[in-house]
């Protein structure tokens, strides 16, 4: 006879005694905060005077009044800033996912010294974000960076680019530092997925005289599939809310504004509470249906695959 199973109610309810911690948790320094933030957005409240303010209801995220749209759905500036958080996510993500790649496979070979290799690549994601942004900034300095001085120096350039200010370049430079960072970020995941292949399915493909790039589209990408969706879905996050790089390096300029960064000049800039408490709820609208969406390709990618 089969061995008897555990109950499963039982097991469901230790299961939800042992999450308890981890919700009230969670529920403190996370929900309360975004509920209050969601209900100061239906405000006009101000942070010269957070202790009286009135009900606006939807005000703040749409209104119509003389003939003219309001709100944050219809400035302009946020609209600018959300297709600039769209890019800056979409272009870095794609880069850093495919760099990664490529430097885990190389890092996941034997050769000597492959430990401090492994070691070293991980130092640009060791610096904090606002001492990297800071760093750059020095480094990407029209009069006395050292990026100017090398391409003048090899002859690549006439004269200082002005990486930073010029509107064409900035958003750019930002996205190559953001690369530069967090690269190593998703070296060290895929790396972590390369090394629980069997080796006994590069074997195979050896004997049987598979060339390297099939081995990888047919053997390696699908079984490091669920540990690459897992990094990609992390570093979009992140990329969705950049604050730090952005207003550390061009701070509150049209061509590189992000969501935050238009969230913090408002609420914080402006001490317009209730026009920024909408502009941050909007972010985590854009955050949380990228995030759905995503997820549910990816399902829909792994069934398919499945059948």
């Amino acid at each position: 006879m089969p061995a008897a199973t555990p109950e499963i109610p039982g097991r469901v309810r230790w299961a939800w005694l042992f999450l308890a911690p981890m919700l009230v948790t969670l529920g403190a320094v996370a929900l309360w905060p975004l509920g209050r933030t969601m209900f100061f957005s239906l405000t006009n409240a101000t942070l010269i005077d957070l202790d009286h303010y009135r009900l606006i209801g939807l005000g703040n995220y749409l209104a119509f009044d003389d003939g003219l749209w309001f709100g944050v759905l219809a400035d302009p500036l946020w609209l600018k800033a959300l297709a600039n958080t769209l890019v800056f996510a979409a272009v870095s993500v794609t880069l850093e996912t495919v760099l990664g790649i490529l430097i885990a496979l190389l890092l996941n070979l034997r050769f000597p010294g492959r430990t401090l290799v492994r070691a070293a690549v991980l130092v640009p994601w060791a610096i904090p974000t606002v001492v990297s942004a800071r760093m750059w900034n020095w480094m990407l300095n029209d009069q006395f960076g050292v990026i100017n001085d090398l391409l003048l120096r090899l002859g690549l350039i006439a004269a200082p680019v002005a990486w930073l200010a010029e509107p064409s370049l900035a958003m750019a430079s930002v996205i190559l530092v953001d690369v530069w960072k967090t690269t190593p970020f998703v070296v060290l995941l895929v790396l972590a997925a390369l090394q629980t292949v069997p080796r006994d399915c590069y074997e195979a493909a050896r004997v049987d005289g598979v060339h390297p790039v099939r081995v990888f589209f047919q053997v390696t990408l699908p079984l490091i599939r669920p540990a690459l969706a897992v990094t990609v879905i992390f570093r979009l996050l992140d990329a969705m809310r950049m604050f730090d790089l952005v207003y550390v390096m061009t701070g509150t300029t049209d061509a590189t504004m992000t969501l935050s960064v238009f969230a913090r000049r408002e609420m914080v800039g402006f001490q317009d509470v209730g026009y920024g408490s909408a502009a941050s709820t909007m972010l985590f609208v854009v955050v949380a249906a990228i995030t759905v969406i995503y997820l549910a390709v990816s399902r829909l990618d792994l069934e398919g695959r499945r059948r």
